[in-house]
């Protein structure tokens, strides 16, 4: 089985990352979404998935969201992810989410609402996927120093965006989000 999740979906700038995972050998215990995991537990259970799972990385940057849209994203980077991990078609994949991004010719796919707090191995992608879009931001911080990315990793925060509207945005940004256009005062 292979599971799917994504990272960096409504953030404002950044790549979004999709991870597809396969198990190797048996799940660390006590994995679960990402999101309800602190930093220091998502890094421990990481380093467990990379010696439990093979990992496929489907990265999809600023530029190419603002120009496909979300969802077209969203298929481009599940796509680079299968891709990544050598995916076979006949593969059963759990992707999380209410809608199947994957390529038409894998046929055994489901989409299910929460499969990071009900698939391990869902949330062994949706783990993975964290921590490498995170550590990325942290990196890609000192590059950026005064978007401090490093604190939240390009979300919609109030420290983002008074920074984006004191220093206007730079390439990480998503200019065709709406709350990065209303910041730039941009038309609707």
């Amino acid at each position: 089985m292979v599971g799917i999740d994504e990272v960096g979906r409504g953030s404002w700038a950044g790549p979004l990352l999709v991870v597809a995972a396969r198990a190797i050998r048996e799940l660390p215990v006590g994995l679960k979404d990402s999101k309800q995991l602190t930093r220091p537990e998502r890094e421990a259970f990481c380093l467990l998935i990379k010696e439990s799972c093979v990992i496929g990385e489907g990265w999809v940057q600023p530029i190419e969201i603002d120009g496909l849209g979300l969802s077209q994203a969203m298929r481009l980077g599940v796509s680079r992810a299968l891709e990544s991990l050598g995916c076979r078609v006949n593969e059963h994949i759990i992707i999380d989410g209410n809608i199947n991004y994957c390529p038409d010719q894998f046929k055994l796919v489901q989409a299910v609402v929460k499969a990071d707090q009900h698939y391990p191995i869902v949330s062994a992608a949706s783990i993975a996927a964290k921590v490498a879009r995170d550590t990325y931001m942290t990196d890609i911080a000192r590059k950026f120093p005064a978007y401090k990315f490093e604190k939240h990793v390009g979300y919609g925060t109030r420290l983002h965006a008074a920074l984006l509207q004191e220093h206007g945005p730079c390439q990480l940004h998503r200019r065709s989000y709406k709350p990065v256009r209303a910041l730039l005062g941009a038309a609707p």
